[in-house]
């Protein structure tokens, strides 16, 4: 009698080559998420970078001068789709809904921004390209590296797209599309809904333009063809000066360009004593006049307070003198900052900023202009 000895069967596992690709689409989903996230918070500031790489491209490619220029004045509707679709293609890709499809986009959104952060560190041009936004600030290269290791995931990810089985989640994918929307919408309209910038309410401006320790510097100093390092510079001759690298690069001033002067003086700490509020005027050319009589109600009620309202611009004299009159703002002194400052501390044009003793007490898009009781209210709290 013969007897068959059956083998039983080996189970086998998922493919490590499987499991490696899902961790991958983990990552990537994760990161364009979270970076799309921290973008919509603030699509002013991506759109300040857009016009900043065009501006460079129109420059640097003389004969697209004209197509690059011509995109401007979209860059913030480009902002708030560019920025909604890294969270929508993550939020997609973790949810495996058509993962084809999806990591296709992803893969061309990522040469894209692959392309504009090598252009960055190459060329040394628009040397923060606003990956994260303001949260997150990275070098140049840290940057382009961090696109480059996307790439890798992504191109990993299509080796095995076939692989991934799509999943009836549009349901999620089209609320992520309303959400996303909806906050860039938000912060267009009234601010970012978490400030990050240095000029954020409750922030201490003169404080922030101090290091907050000593700044220590580290010495590279070259003898016989060999660097040393040294914490005090040497005292012997013999060695070369390199470089000299600071250590402690987190404790540098936050804010290293805040200054505010008109023609006859520097106004700069002026601004830290006592109460002001500043209607900044970022230019006279783009501004929202529909907002003007509000801010104008304001300063009449602001007379005979301790607040005094100020102008801060970096238009020309003979523009805000313009402005000024049409308004009826004549009575309202106006003094100059740095257009780049101006945009870090308003995101829209105009807005008011309220300090005390140089701690910043509000901050406010035209669209949501106080009164002058939210203000008094405010400064005596």
């Amino acid at each position: 009698m013969n007897t068959a000895t059956t083998q039983p069967k080996l189970k086998t596992g998922t493919p490590p080559m499987l499991i490696a690709a899902r961790i991958a689409r983990i990552l990537v989903g994760i990161v364009f998420i979270f970076s799309g996230l921290i973008k919509l918070n603030d699509p002013v500031g991506t759109q300040i970078k857009f016009e900043e790489y065009f501006e460079v491209f129109a420059q640097d490619v003389p004969f697209l001068h004209d197509f690059f220029m011509g995109l401007v004045p979209f860059t913030l509707v480009m902002s708030v789709l560019f920025c909604a679709a890294e969270v929508i293609l993550g939020v997609a890709l973790l949810a495996s809904y058509k993962p084809k499809v999806t990591v296709w986009l992803l893969f061309f959104l990522i040469i894209f921004f692959t392309f504009l952060t090598f252009y960055s560190a190459y060329f040394n041009r628009v040397t923060d390209c606003g990956c994260f936004g303001d949260a997150i600030k990275l070098k140049p290269w840290t940057s382009f590296g961090k696109d480059v290791v996307l790439t890798v995931l992504i191109l990993f990810i299509m080796g095995h797209r076939n692989r991934l089985r799509s999943r009836n989640t549009g349901w999620l994918v089209a609320l992520t599309v309303v959400f996303t929307l909806g906050l860039g919408m938000y912060a267009v309209q009234f601010l970012p809904p978490i400030d990050m910038l240095p000029y954020a309410v409750g922030k201490s401006i003169p404080d922030q333009m101090k290091p907050s320790e000593p700044l220590r510097y580290k010495y590279l100093m070259e003898k016989n063809g060999e660097v040393t390092e040294f914490e005090k510079y040497p005292t012997d001759p013999s060695y070369k000066f390199k470089e000299m690298v600071l250590v402690n690069e987190k404790a540098k001033p936050k804010i290293t360009d805040y200054r505010v002067w008109n023609d006859d003086s520097d106004f700069t700490q002026q601004t830290f004593e006592g109460e002001k509020l500043f209607i900044i005027i970022k230019n006279t050319k783009d501004i929202d006049a529909g907002s003007l009589p509000a801010i104008r109600a304001l300063v009449e009620g602001l007379k005979g307070t301790s607040v005094a309202p100020f102008i801060l611009t970096s238009t020309s004299d003979d523009e805000i003198k313009a402005f000024r009159k049409e308004f009826q703002l004549e009575n309202v002194p106006y003094y100059k900052a740095d257009a780049t400052v101006l945009k870090t501390i308003m995101r829209s044009n105009p807005g008011t900023w309220l300090l005390k003793n140089g701690v910043v007490r509000g901050k406010w898009h035209y669209n949501s202009t106080p009164d002058a009781d939210e203000v008094k209210r405010i400064v005596i709290e």
